[in-house]
Parts: C-alpha cells; sequence; structure tokens
C-alpha cells in the first residue's frame, strides 16, 4: 500500500508514566470506520493503555536488528524488557546463542541466571542444565565462546570457566540506557505490576487478589517479639505483592476473645482508672489483667491447699475467679449486651492506639478482624459439617481430630491429634481458624493467602490446611501458605521485662538521639531530630530483623543495631542521606540530568553500579520465589556498598560541568534505587540527619 495514500496515525500509550509511540498508517478512505479498530500490539494488550516504555530500552532496541517489544513478548511472555533491562539481556544472548550451540533459543533463555557477584559476570550458563548429550560441558564452553561474536553490541566476549560461560555486559549501551530508564520510572522502578495480572495477555481479566495476615498482638498483653516479626515481615510481604500488582488484603487478626476477657472485665470493675485507660489503654488493661492474673493463681493455690486438708471447697470453686472469669466470658458468648458494650470499648480503644503505632512503621491494615468476629453459629456449622464427614470423633465428652486414623504414613503420625472441642463446649483455636478461613474466603475469594505466624505454630498451621482439604476444600487448602519465623532472643527495655513495641522503639530512638547530638553541626542542620532519631531507631529495629533468613533465631542487640558501623539500618540511613546531599550541593537541574552525556561514566567503579542497578528487577522478582526479606537487604548492602566506594573516584561537586552531569545523573539513579529497595523492606528513606 503506497504510504501516500494513508493518513499517517499516531498512537501513544503511557507505560508507568512514560511515552510510548506507535505509528499506524490507514488507508484514507477507511480512516473513519477503523479509527476503534486498531489492533493493540502485544505489550499493549498486556498494559491495557496504562503503561508506557521507557525511552532507554529503545536505545538498546536500535542496536539489535532481529528484536523488538513485541517479538519479545510474543516469543518471551514472561520477559519484560521496557521495565526490566536485563530480560532484554538474556533474550539477545539466547538468540546469539542458539545457532552457535544447535539449542533453541527458548531453551537457553529460562537456564541463564544472573550472579551475585560482579566478578563473576552480569550472566552465567551453567552449561550441563542444557542436557547436551556426549560433550564434555568444559569443552562446549570454550568452543562456545570461541565462536561468540566479537562485536556483539551488548556483551564482551564470554569468559569459559569449567562447566560455566559467564557473560559481562558491556558499559556504555547499559549505562546509556538504564540510567534514564530509572530516572523516568522513579518509584516504580523494580516493580513489575504484570505479575499480578490474572492474564496478563488481557489486563482486562483484573489482579489476583492476595491475603496476608500479619501481627496479630493480643488485646491486653504485651506486643512480644514474635508479635515484631510478624509485624515487620508480614508488612513486606504485602508491599511485595503489591509492587507485583496484586491486589492486596492487609488484615489484623487480634486475639480478642476468651475467658482472659471475662477475668479482664473483673479486673476493671475492681481496679480500672477511667483516665489511664484513655491515656494508654494497652499498658493500663495489661496491668489490670497481671494484677487479677496473680490474684487469681492466688487463689486457686489456697483452694487447693483446703482440698488436700480434707476441706469441702466446692462453694470456694463455684466463687473463685477463676470461674467468674467463666461466666463472664459465657455472658459474652450469650451476647449480653452489657459485657459485649466493655469488650467492645476495650477492643475499639485499643485499635485506635495499635493504628498510632502502625503509623509509626509505615503499616497499614485493611482489616481489623479477630478471633471475637468467628461466630458461634459459624463454628457450629464448620463442627457440624466435620461430624458429617467423619472428620471428628468424640473422646471423653471431647471432640476431637485424629489424623492418624484419617491419613496414612508418616503425615498422619505426624499431624497427630488435635481437640476441637473441649468437654465443656468450649471451642478452641482450631476450630475458629477453620470458620475463619472459609468465611475469609468467602469474602475474598483470595487466589493466595499468607499466614504470618511465628514456627511454634508450624503444626497448628499444618492441621488447619490438612482439615480445610479433608472438608473438601482441596483448592482453598492450596491457595493457604504458612510463612515462618524464628524467635527474637535477648529484648530486653529500661523499663523491665515488660516487650511493648512502643518501649522497644523509644529506647531504639532515644540512643539514636544521643549519637545524632554528639555531631553538633550536623545536628543543628536536622529540621526535626526527634522524628529522625525516631526514623532511625525504626530502622534499626527492622534492619536487623530482615538481616538474616526468617527461620533463624537472632538476638536484639540494641548497641549492633543502632550502629552507623556495619550492616545496619542507620548505615542504610546515612547511604540515602548521602546520595540525596551530593544531588543537594552539586546543583544539577532536571534538565541537565536528562541531557547528560552518559557516554562520559566509562571509569569501572560507574560501570560497576550501573551493573548492580541493572538486578534491581531481577533480585524483587527473585523475592517473590524466596519470601525472603534478607533477599532485598543483601542486595541493597552489596548496592551501598559499590557506591560507596566509587565516591572517591567519581566526584561531582568541582568536576567540569559536562562530567559533573553525567556523574550526578548516575547518583541521582542510584539514589532513587537505595530508596526503593529501603520502602519495599518499609523503611523511610531520610534526606538529612
Amino acid at each position: 500500500m503506497p504510504i501516500g495514500r494513508c493518513l499517517r496515525i499516531v498512537r501513544t500509550t503511557r507505560l508507568f508514566g512514560f511515552q510510548h509511540q506507535k505509528t499506524h498508517y490507514l488507508p484514507v478512505n477507511d480512516c473513519s470506520k477503523s479509527r476503534h479498530k486498531l489492533q493493540l500490539s502485544v505489550l499493549q494488550r498486556r498494559a491495557a493503555g496504562t503503561m508506557a516504555t521507557a525511552s532507554g530500552i529503545n536505545q538498546l532496541l536500535l542496536k539489535l536488528d532481529n528484536l523488538t517489544l513485541d517479538s519479545i513478548s510474543e516469543k518471551y511472555p514472561v520477559t519484560h524488557p521496557d521495565i526490566n533491562p536485563y530480560d532484554l539481556y538474556r533474550v539477545h544472548v539466547s538468540e546469539v546463542l542458539a545457532p552457535i550451540t544447535g539449542v533453541a533459543a527458548d531453551k537457553i533463555h529460562p537456564v541463564i541466571q544472573w550472579t551475585n557477584a560482579l566478578d563473576k559476570g552480569d550472566f552465567v550458563l551453567p552449561i550441563p542444565a542444557l542436557r547436551i548429550k556426549g560433550a564434555k560441558p568444559d569443552a562446549l564452553g570454550a568452543e562456545w565462546a570461541a565462536k561468540f561474536p566479537k562485536d556483539d553490541p551488548l556483551f564482551d566476549k564470554p569468559v569459559s570457566q569449567g562447566p560455566f560461560l559467564s557473560f559481562f555486559a558491556k558499559g556504555a549501551p547499559l549505562t546509556q540506557s538504564l540510567i534514564p530508564m530509572i530516572r523516568k520510572l522513579g518509584a516504580e522502578y523494580g516493580q513489575n505490576r504484570f505479575l499480578g495480572l490474572k492474564d496478563p495477555k488481557d489486563p482486562s481479566k483484573g489482579k489476583k487478589r492476595i491475603v496476608v495476615e500479619f501481627s496479630s498482638p493480643n488485646i491486653a498483653k504485651p506486643f512480644h517479639a514474635g508479635h515484631l516479626r510478624s509485624t515487620i515481615i508480614g508488612s513486606f510481604l504485602a508491599n511485595l505483592y503489591e509492587g507485583a500488582g496484586w491486589d492486596v488484603v492487609r488484615i489484623n487478626y487480634l486475639g480478642d476473645w476468651g475467658k482472659q476477657y471475662g477475668l479482664l472485665a473483673l479486673a476493671y470493675e475492681r481496679y480500672g482508672d477511667e483516665e489511664a485507660l484513655k491515656k494508654d489503654p494497652i499498658d493500663h488493661l495489661f496491668r489490670l489483667y497481671v494484677r487479677i492474673n496473680a490474684e487469681k493463681e492466688d487463689d486457686l493455690a489456697t483452694i487447693e491447699a483446703k482440698k488436700k486438708e480434707g476441706q469441702d471447697v466446692a462453694e470456694l470453686l463455684a466463687n473463685s475467679l477463676d470461674e467468674q472469669a467463666r461466666r463472664y466470658f459465657r455472658k459474652m458468648t450469650d451476647r449480653d449486651d452489657e459485657a459485649l458494650a466493655l469488650w467492645k470499648r476495650f477492643r475499639d480503644l485499643s485499635i485506635v492506639r495499635y493504628r498510632a503505632t502502625y503509623a509509626r512503621l509505615n503499616i497499614k491494615f485493611d482489616e481489623y478482624s479477630g478471633e471475637s468476629q468467628v461466630t458461634e453459629e459459624a463454628m457450629e456449622k464448620v463442627a457440624k459439617e466435620m461430624a458429617e464427614k467423619g472428620i471428628t470423633k468424640e473422646d471423653q465428652g471431647a471432640v476431637l481430630v485424629d489424623f492418624t486414623e484419617l491419613i496414612p504414613g508418616k503425615e498422619g503420625k505426624r499431624l497427630g491429634k488435635t481437640v476441637i472441642r473441649k468437654r465443656d463446649g468450649t471451642a478452641l483455636y482450631l476450630t475458629r481458624d477453620i470458620a475463619e478461613l472459609l468465611g475469609r474466603y468467602g469474602k475474598y475469594g483470595f487466589d493466595h493467602m499468607i499466614y504470618v505466624v511465628a514456627s511454634q505454630q508450624d503444626l497448628h498451621l499444618q492441621q488447619l490446611f490438612k482439615i480445610i482439604e479433608l472438608l473438601g476444600y482441596k483448592d482453598i487448602a492450596q491457595r493457604c501458605q504458612h510463612i515462618n519465623f524464628g524467635l527474637v532472643l535477648g529484648m530486653s527495655t529500661r523499663k523491665g521485662t515488660v516487650k511493648f513495641l512502643d518501649d522497644i522503639l523509644r529506647d531504639c530512638a532515644d540512643h539514636m538521639h544521643e549519637v545524632m547530638r554528639k555531631n553538633e553541626a550536623k545536628y543543628a542542620q536536622v529540621e526535626d531530630p526527634e522524628g529522625t532519631a525516631d526514623t532511625l531507631g525504626i530502622s534499626s529495629v527492622m534492619t536487623q530483623d530482615m538481616s538474616g533468613k526468617r527461620g533463624n533465631n537472632y538476638t536484639f542487640d540494641l548497641a549492633v543495631m543502632t550502629s552507623f558501623e556495619g550492616d545496619t539500618g542507620p548505615y542504610l540511613q546515612y547511604a540515602h542521606t548521602r546520595l540525596s546531599s551530593i544531588k543537594r550541593r552539586a546543583d544539577v537541574t532536571d534538565e541537565e540530568l536528562a541531557n547528560a552525556d552518559l557516554s562520559l561514566l566509562t571509569e569501572p567503579h560507574a560501570v560497576n553500579v550501573v551493573r548492580l542497578l541493572a538486578q534491581w528487577p531481577d533480585v524483587a522478582q527473585n523475592t517473590l520465589r524466596t519470601l525472603e526479606p534478607t533477599t532485598v537487604v543483601t542486595y541493597l548492602f552489596r548496592l551501598t556498598h559499590v557506591i560507596s566506594s566509587s565516591y572517591d573516584h567519581l566526584q561531582v561537586v568541582g568536576s567540569e560541568p559536562a562530567l559533573k552531569a553525567a556523574r550526578m545523573a548516575l547518583y541521582d539513579a542510584s539514589r532513587i534505587v537505595v530508596g526503593n529497595c529501603m520502602r519495599l523492606l518499609g523503611l523511610s528513606p531520610l534526606e538529612r540527619m
């Protein structure tokens, strides 16, 4: 069709805030009919017209005659070069290796790995993974390295290292494409929202939904270390899935029901202080509970002593605090208005205080649920269904599940037996959890649900999921996952052994404030020293918690975690504030940064920073597989160390204008990536400190 007889239409789409233009030529006579019938490209269909390609990747595509975004999307549907440049690099090297190796490119592509050490290359091909028969991997590696094109636009000659083939990206193309991409994508760099789509080829089908249950403290009890870990890890996972495009529902399942609340009500009737309750409900209720619980134990000890003496203790037992608490809780379960009103007040005031504490940690919840929200009717329905399906049985008046009879072999023995209802008819936690899980699925229709609960509850969660499966809801059970974690050892506060979260954070903030005061000149420049100290203290706690694998125990060490030496939260904040400081002092405009001559960034230190910045999207995506905060933390420390080691070699202030702009663009991209990593972890990046 002659171009002269066509109307040129430029369709502009937006991907993560950047424009991408695609030109279509239509016959003049057909314009009115066809204007609404233009076919979207593969990438545009996935993006549903809401996202656009960063211009940096186009620079790379110009160097590759045989690849376009559409052709890549068709052949490699799980790749997204427009938001992850290394996806393009993997595709390119696969296509180049295919004729050299005789292995199809789509077979090579999933085998290529990224590395954790820059001296090992940017990518490595483990040759044995290709399963080529009759040839030694070492010999193949040497042969393929020799045949790799010398003038490849993206890679230097690969290095054969035994059964591995290592690939090193050329600095100039990567630098000139990546820095503009990062600066344009900004907070979106590293996020791949396609991953959360139910159908990446048809965004109109919507997002996948995940429910994350985490934190879950007990009202009127200290926010102990286990709840702290659940809070930090759960919030991180929610952020992670949100960045991957999932519809995330954050649930705080409070421990807010049970006989202990009957005991607490009795304590409040005797010793309650209205002003203390309003000022700090959690602290006041806890102190009341400790006091009444001690009295209850003394009461029971006295009754037991009289019983041993042969006295009739029936009346004493009937009027004991323990029995009074039981009767009060029975009033609650019977929906007594007065009893429920007091309990609801305790709960509501506690949630108000929790919200304030969570806000300090940048944590929010979509729902404050709890044991109290599971109705007796829902539990009765579940109990009836389990009985009808032969899952439960009665044993001396109690109702239990005997997995050893229901499931053959080691699995049944491992799950053992568990009581569902006690002899007095009281439903235990497992009954509530079964009803809550099924009710939650009915409410949210989730694609996945994560319980962030300590490893001590491993068996409980395994039993829960297995009962859901035995009930005939295998599909729902398979959507559920338990993310566990180890213990925090040695935690204490200056107030004693009561481990309230506010006490922990206050101690850390006070310590950081003392450290800040030692540098009077810098301290004077900080607008809000108390707020900055609080942020540093929170960063200390959270970074220490996430530095190791979550399944491991760790020792809470205030001196170590608040230090600016070593891999700590304060060090990460220092790294970000230094990058922010360079930008302030350089006095380079955004226009100058956008037009910087990035070809000037030839120093090895500059190229190494760029190589690590390019890894961030891969690290974020890999974290979705590991579900380990330390995957991000480890990368972040590697990145900040490489950035720190570059400062002496890449001076910004004082350099000639063109070089200054180029180096500032590099450090601006670095600031963006460091900030993105920190925010994913739940940290608030500081600009000054």
